[in-house]
């Protein structure tokens, strides 16, 4: 069984902290957790994610989390998941295996450390390194920008001149 919910009830506190501790450990139903993209359903634009139950879990002694997220088509007014996002969710669910950045197998330990919250950032790593700035080249490029930026003006001075009017600056 499978269930679409907001981000939310991965992670709020309260009432729903207890229902997850139980689903997880007195139950061991959930089987996966999968991430989509915002702004999917009609009418509303915030996150959702799919919970998946099963009764009879072959694999009892971890969960599968899927960030898929950022997966999908911008159309006008709502994203879209293609076939293709569609079938990488389909498939990594069902072989169960880990990729970067995409999916995570975490253990009922590492829940339990997590104190049950489901967050999937807190599972699956999605963090994308800042591209290092040569502040050098930077400055250099100012400098350049400067140059260029005084050769307009007078440039722009000497029509004004011929023109008989006043410049700008």
């Amino acid at each position: 069984m499978a269930v679409v919910l907001p981000h939310g009830v991965l992670f709020r506190s309260a009432s729903e902290g207890h229902i997850r501790k139980y689903l997880i450990e007195n139950r061991n139903y959930l089987d996966a957790v999968i991430g989509l993209p915002s702004n999917i359903f009609y009418g509303t634009s915030i996150p959702t994610c799919i919970l998946v139950f099963k009764k009879c879990r072959v694999d009892s002694d971890n969960i599968l989390f899927i960030d898929a997220s950022k997966d999908f088509e911008k159309a006008k007014n709502q994203n879209f998941l293609r076939e293709q996002d569609i079938q990488k969710i389909i498939d990594t669910y069902k072989s169960r295996k880990q990729i970067e950045k995409y999916s995570h197998l975490a253990s009922l330990d590492e829940i339990r450390e997590n104190d049950y919250n489901l967050n999937i950032p807190r599972y699956v790593d999605t963090f994308e390194e800042e591209e290092i700035i040569d502040l050098d080249k930077v400055c250099y490029e100012l400098k350049e920008l400067e140059i260029s930026m005084k050769k307009t003006d007078k440039t722009i001075a000497s029509f004004c001149t011929e023109l008989g009017i006043s410049t700008p600056f």
